[in-house]
This record gives structure tokens, sequence and C-alpha cells, in this order.
């Protein structure tokens, strides 16, 4: 007969299975209750991290837009200012292109100066003279030594205005670049999202990059740089004034020079050109006068000869009544008188013979005088023919090789010229 089998251990009482049932819907129960506290908390978690999260994003996104329509604006007043200033160095470069020119210019006019001058130091004798035209010319040489170094002098500084400028160009345009790199980082930030594919954790992503900048500092830059820029611009404005307003006034005292020099040496040629005429006259008058002592001279010497003849005939006469025989030889009329006329005759010749003498000297000083006016004639023809030169070759100058006239307000060849000694005659 089969047994019935008993399963050892302990054994519950019903209320224990009741108690445990019990307890087991009260854990239910709080689980249940602690879940659902939790579910309302991660719920409320949730929308409030949700939304601090969007408008965090939203506040990033807000300030990055703010942020690029700074830099945009920053950029955009470099990008103008860098504009000016190109401007403003092209317009320098012009400016200074042209004093360059003008300075070129007067080389021409001393070159022409000098060449006067040495054309003139080959005047003669008493030609060689300080008359106004030396002097003119000597003044014409400072003045384009003056208007030169003047000139160079603002060369020099167009050329410093130029460094300055392309210097504050090179700080507006590193800043503007800089500028437009910070806005395509900030406008690829913007970009991003939670669905971009090249999103990543990073190490240490708020740490502070060496080199960062306060943004006072920041923007103090920027405006340094601007401002920088535009000083040195209205500096160059000022500068193209005074080199237009140096080239006209350097120019208008040249040519005041050039007239006056040339006003000048008109003169003295009409001055040469009137001594000139004189001395032909006085020449022409001197040929006369000679020519007419020689005929005197001629007719003196005529009568000195007819009268040694007259002489001859009265010695003889004397010689031959000397062989008048005994008592004949005797002191009659005829006697004293042909004796009379001897002493008149021999006196007679020796004042022809004296004036002949004072002709021959007259002659001779005329013949001299005549030797003096034609060498003065010749020296006052080499001098007017050098003054010649001399407008010949500033005919050069008659059409300036500069007019300054630039359209926009806008280094040079140097020579080693003669010092003011080299340049004065004796």
């Amino acid at each position: 007969m089969a047994s019935l089998s008993v399963k050892p251990g302990q054994r519950f009482t019903l209320p224990d299975w009741q108690n445990n049932s019990l307890l087991i819907s009260a854990d239910a129960e709080q689980q249940r209750y602690n879940s659902h506290q939790v579910r309302q908390e991660g719920r409320a978690l949730r929308n409030e991290t949700g939304n601090q999260a969007k408008w965090d994003e939203h506040n990033s996104r807000t300030q990055l837009k703010d942020r690029i329509t700074t830099v945009d604006r920053w950029r955009e007043a470099l990008a103008r200012c860098l504009t000016e200033i190109d401007l403003e160095i092209d317009a320098l470069t012009k400016v200074k292109e042209a004093a360059e020119n003008a300075l070129q210019a007067k080389n021409l006019c001393l070159d022409v100066a000098i060449e006067c001058l040495t054309f003139r130091e080959s005047r003669r004798d008493i030609d060689v003279v300080r008359d106004p035209v030396e002097e003119e010319l000597l003044k014409e040489v400072k003045v384009i030594e003056k208007t030169k170094k003047e000139l160079q002098q603002r060369v020099d500084d167009a050329f410093r205005q130029l460094c300055l400028l392309k210097e504050a160009r090179q700080l507006l345009e590193s800043d503007h670049r800089h500028k437009v790199e910070a806005l395509e980082l900030d406008r690829l930030c913007m970009s991003f999202n939670p669905t971009s594919g090249n999103i990543s954790f990073k190490v240490n992503p708020t740490r502070i990059p060496d080199g960062t900048t306060a943004l006072s500092e920041w923007e103090q830059n920027s405006r340094c740089n601007k401002e920088r820029a535009e000083a040195e611009i209205k500096a160059s404005v000022d500068l193209r004034g005074a080199i237009t307003l140096s080239i006209a006034q350097t120019n208008n005292e040249l040519d005041a020079q050039r007239i006056a020099t040339e006003f000048a040496l008109r003169k003295r040629m009409r001055d040469m050109e009137a001594a000139l005429s004189e001395l032909r006259w006085q020449e022409q008058n001197t040929l006369e006068e000679i020519a007419e002592m020689e005929e005197e001279i001629r007719q003196l010497e005529e009568e000195i000869r007819k009268r040694t003849l007259d002489l001859k005939v009265a010695h003889t006469r004397l010689e031959t009544r000397t062989y008048r025989p005994h008592i004949e030889l005797c002191q009659d009329k005829a006697q004293y008188g042909l004796a009379d006329e001897v002493q008149q005759l021999e006196g007679i010749i020796r004042a022809l013979q004296h004036k002949r003498t004072e002709s021959q000297n007259a002659l001779d000083a005329l013949y001299r005088q005549l030797h003096r006016i034609r060498t003065d004639i010749g020296y006052k023809t080499n001098s007017l023919q050098l003054d010649n030169k001399c407008m010949d070759t500033r005919k050069k100058l008659v059409v300036p090789v500069e007019k300054f006239q630039p359209e926009v307000d806008a280094v040079s060849r140097t020579r080693n010229l003669p010092r003011e000694s080299q340049l004065e005659l004796a």
C-alpha cells in the first residue's frame, strides 16, 4: 500500500500567507507610487532640461548672430577703409610721380643755366664783365637748386607717407582677413545642429586658449587700426595738397626767374648790338680819317719834296755865285735874297717834316685805334654769338617739360652741381 510523502521543512500558517500577500500588494503599491513619482520627476526634468537646452541653444545662436553682425560691421568698416586707403595710396603715388617729374624737369633747367654760364665763360678781355645776365643766371641756378631741394623734400615726405599708408593698410588687411576667417568659423558654428555629421566630443572644450583677448581689447584693436588708417589718409591728403602747391610755386618761381634771365639776356644783346653798331660806325669813320691822313701825309711829303727841290735850287744858286770873279763877289741884294730864301725854305721844310711826323704819329694812333676797335668788335661779336647760343639753348625751356595739372590730388635723380664759387665769372 502506498504511503503519503510529506515535504520536510517549515510550514507557514494561513495568516502568514495572508500577511505575505498583503505585504507584497503593499510593496507593489509603494513601488508603483515611487515609480510614478520618478516618472513625474523625470518628465518634469525632461521638460525643464529640454526647455533649458533649447533656450541655451537659442541664446547661444542669438549671441552668435549678434557676434556675426558685430564682426561683419567691423569687416565692412575695415573694407571701406581699405578701399579708401588704396585710393589714397594710388593718388599719393601719382602726386609723388608728378613731383619726381617736376624735379626731373628742373635738371634740364639747371643744365641750360649752367650751359649758358659756360658759354659766357668764353667771352674775352673787356667783355668778361659781371653783367645783369650773369647775375640773373646765377640767381636762376640758386632758384633751381632751391626748388630742387624743396621738391626733393616733398618727394621724400611722400615716400615716407606712402610707407606709413602701406603699414596702416597692412594692419587693416590683416585685421580684415582675421575677421573674415572669424566670420566663416562663426557661420560654421551657426550651421551645426544635432543631426550634423561632423559633431563629436572634444577634449576640454571649455579651456581658454593661449592668446585669448578680452572683448574690449578686441574692439580697441580694430578701432585703433581704423583710426590710424583714417589719420594717415588725412595726413596724406594734406601732403598731396602741399606737394601740389609746392610744384605750382616752384614752377612759378622758376618761370619768373627764367623770364627775368631772358629779359636781361635780350637787353644785354640789344646793348651789345648797339655797341657793335657804334664800334662799326667808329671803324668806318676811323678808316675814312686814316685815308684822309694818308693823303695828307702824301701831300706833305710831296710838298717837302718840292721845297727840297727849291732849296736845292737856292743852294745851287748860292754855290754858283761864289765863283764870281774878284770884285764881283759882293753881298748884293740877290745874295741876301738867296740867303733869306734858303733860311725860309729850311724853316718851311722843318715845319713840313715836323707836321709829317705829327701826321704819321696820328696815323699810327689811328691804326692802333682801328686795331683796338676791330679787336673790340671781335670781342663783342664773340659775346653776341655766345649770347645767341644762350638764347638758342634756352629755347629748350620755351615749352616746359612738366606742366603739373594732375587729374587727382597726386625717388629722384640727383646730381653733383657746381658750387656757387665755381659758377661765378671773373
